[in-house]
């Protein structure tokens, strides 16, 4: 149907789905979605006419759990998104270390930059006090370096610099008693990609060890976490994704959360890539097994993000 024809023109289910629009706002592309329970239908056909604050007040009234969840997802543009999550992660008792893990550690400068410009608009508040004061120790001092946004961000590699870098990681590492965060927490938060790999590569051709073991065998916990996720995405970004996503549906019980936080906030960016990661690291395919782990309604608008 055309938008802004009524329900009878649109027999079918319809979602809207974010198109990255440099305004913000909302941007409808409205695509179809075989068929939703009536309910979530009726609320969601015809949507075209109404603006993103009204369209976000229907949906919170008029849907629900995990459906609601994503489609309320669907509507932020994704540096809102990432603040929301990164907030819910840190308010009340507790902090998902996690999330401020998942999200912090992966993002690229200007997402960074975004994200910590959409905290002070939707929460009056700065996104680094609040990592600070939620957080503490080494884990913190690493969070503080990626939220600088400062990474090189060419593709430039310089081999000696690989082989230093490399030197002064095992001497802060495994080198020595006590692991020196410092001299990771400038590696890994400020080179560029393709000279991380460099480094790793040169690292394990020094130790006769991989980074990533060296790391597990020197540190714990969310520091190890954040570590082992800035190594793992600037080797593969996507195959960290993919594993993640692998390690949501498997055992009892699925994270949703984590489901919805990825597939939302990669939809526009590399879930492709991360779809054939999935299949090639796990031998099976990413929408059968969120078909399996999922029903209904959610089910139906996670699988329409995968296509």
């Amino acid at each position: 149907g055309k938008p802004g024809q009524g329900p009878a023109a649109a027999p079918q289910g319809w979602v809207v789905r974010r198109t990255s629009g440099e305004m913000g706002g909302l941007n409808c592309e409205v695509g179809e979605l075989g068929r939703l329970n009536t309910k979530n239908q009726q609320t969601i056909v015809n949507i075209t006419s109404l603006n993103s604050s009204d369209l976000e007040e229907v949906l919170k009234g008029e849907l629900s759990g995990n459906f609601e969840k994503t489609a309320l997802a669907l509507l932020d543009r994704p540096c809102e998104y990432d603040a929301r999550e990164l907030r819910k992660a840190m308010k009340g008792a507790g902090t998902d270390e996690s999330v401020l893990i998942e999200i912090l550690c992966t993002r690229v400068n200007k997402q960074i930059v975004d994200i910590k410009e959409a905290y002070k608009r939707l929460f009056e508040r700065d996104l680094e006090s609040d990592v600070k004061s939620d957080t503490s120790g080494s884990l913190r001092k690493i969070l503080v370096s990626v939220l600088q946004a400062n990474r090189d961000e060419g593709l430039e590699i310089d081999a000696e610099l690989a082989g230093q870098d490399a030197k002064d990681l095992y001497e802060a590492g495994e080198g020595c008693w006590g692991t020196d965060e410092l001299v990771f927490n400038v590696v890994l938060a400020k080179r560029n990609y393709m000279q991380l790999r460099a480094t790793f590569q040169a690292y394990e051709k020094l130790k006769g060890k991989d980074i990533e073991d060296a790391i597990k065998s020197e540190t714990s916990g969310d520091l190890e976490k954040a570590f082992l996720t800035l190594v793992r995405c600037a080797r593969d970004c996507q195959g960290y994704f993919a594993t993640r996503l692998y390690e949501a549906m498997k055992g009892a019980g699925t994270e949703e959360e984590t489901l919805i936080r990825i597939l939302v906030t990669r939809a526009e960016i590399d879930l492709q890539t991360i779809k054939e990661k999935f299949h090639k690291l796990y031998n099976k395919s990413l929408v059968e097994a969120i078909k399996s782990e999922t029903s209904g309604d959610f089910r139906k608008l996670l699988v329409s993000l995968l296509h």
